[in-house]
């Protein structure tokens, strides 16, 4: 029987592959060694352990533009590096490679023939003999052009992006003042508070206070929270303020008031994306038979104010029936009225105080709440307008990054007489 390498359909065996690809793998065994190191695509030198050296591959002569003869026996290694890479070897580079036999991927920069610089990534190696001594150091060069020249762009671009961040914190921060008093109004007879607590300098907030004239002797205030972040609650923010401002001049009461930003809203952002908020308003007139202020106030959905009593007591106010603001088209809205007396505080919020984060737990991280907030209200009372604002300050400062939205707070305080202090 004749036997050959063919296959039953007549070809070669495929393990064998085709002449030209047999020529082609004899020829790469025909490699000597001493080629595969003078033309590796890395840079190859030794030198004694002085660092003379005493041996280098064609590749990192191309590299520096040096003939064998200008190098090998003439200069050290460390006379190829740059003022500041000479620095390095003699304090780290070579200690380290005599405490430790091997030092891997340093980056250094090596001076060309030309004087320009060689980015590069160095490893070096002490080779010793039978007995164990240290003969002579091994060193391997990789050409580090590519990645540094990937590294500087990344630093471009990152120096870029920052920037960028920077610029668009001060847009936020320009914008975020914009929608927000300058500075609240002297209310004779009352001491006034407020504060703006930012969660993020990336993002624009929701939250809006005022306190404004009406007409004589009338004051209106307001203290609200839009749905969202960023453009669009800013958009919302400065349209549910001015809106405010002028409905209060138009009809100052204020479920007429919420009713009107109601409208405004409902119709403005109705379709697939619709918009909301929370808001408080109230109306301040002062109050001539008994001494301090009346106020009337109204919510849409918002959370209760906090009335801090000159007798030590506190207790939420209670808003029944309010909705969200922009939701319905005919929102509920119902009013309350209260007399503030001399040495009472009011105090307005938005719920990112009571929304807060205080600890971890094995459940996530526990909110303040609002029973929370009752207590530090009852422990604080009586205390005033600015007292009340400082404490609160103090409160979400000790929160720290668990204030994950803004908070808005506004206090207003009838100080007492002077005939009327405590002692």
């Amino acid at each position: 029987m004749c036997t050959t390498d063919d296959d039953e359909d007549g070809n070669p065996e495929r393990g064998e592959g085709s002449a030209d690809e047999r020529d082609r793998f004899a020829a790469l065994l025909e490699d000597s060694v001493e080629d595969l190191y003078e033309r590796a695509p890395c840079g190859y030198l030794s030198t004694m352990l002085d660092g003379r050296i005493v041996k280098v591959n064609a590749t990192l002569l191309d590299w520096l533009g040096y003939r064998r003869g200008d190098l090998v026996g003439h200069k050290h290694f460390s006379e190829l590096l740059t003022v500041g890479g000479r620095l390095y070897h003699e304090t780290h580079f070579a200690p380290l490679l005599r405490m430790q036999g091997e030092v891997s991927g340093i980056a250094l920069e090596l001076k060309t023939a030309n004087g320009s610089r060689l980015p590069v990534l160095v490893t070096s190696t002490v080779k010793s003999g039978s007995d164990g001594q240290p003969l002579l150091i091994r060193t391997t060069v990789f050409d580090a052009r590519d990645r540094r020249a990937y590294e500087t762009e990344l630093l471009r671009a990152r120096r870029e992006a920052d920037q960028e961040r920077e610029r668009l914190q001060q847009l936020a921060a320009t914008l975020q003042q914009t929608l927000l008093p300058p500075t609240l109004v002297n209310v004779p007879g009352l001491d006034v508070s407020a504060y703006y607590h930012i969660a993020s300098v990336d993002e624009v907030g929701g939250d809006f206070y005022d306190l404004f004239p009406l007409s004589a002797g009338t004051w209106g205030l307001f203290l609200g929270d839009v749905c969202g972040k960023g453009a669009a609650a800013a958009a919302i923010t400065s349209l549910a303020r001015y809106t405010l401002r002028a409905a209060a001049v138009y009809d100052p009461d204020p479920a007429a008031v919420l009713a009107n930003l109601n409208t405004v809203l409902n119709h403005e952002y109705n379709g697939t994306d619709p918009r909301f908020c929370t808001v408080v308003f109230g109306l301040l007139t002062p109050d001539l038979d008994r001494g301090g202020f009346h106020i009337t106030l109204a919510s849409g959905g918002h959370p209760p104010a906090l009335l801090l009593r000159a007798d030590g007591t506190a207790d939420y106010l209670p808003t029944p029936g309010g909705q969200l603001i922009g939701v319905l088209p005919d929102a509920h809205i119902a009013t309350t009225g209260i007399h503030l007396a001399p040495g009472d505080t009011l105090l307005l919020h938005t719920d990112g105080l009571t929304e807060a984060h205080i600890n971890a737990t094995v459940g996530g991280a526990e909110r303040y709440g609002d029973d929370a907030l009752l207590d530090f209200g009852r422990a604080l009372a009586p205390t005033t307008a600015s007292a009340t604002i400082g404490a609160i300050r103090e409160l979400l400062d000790t929160f720290g990054t668990g204030v994950d939205d803004d908070t808005a707070v506004l206090a207003i305080h009838v100080p007492r007489l002077p005939g009327d202090e405590q002692e």
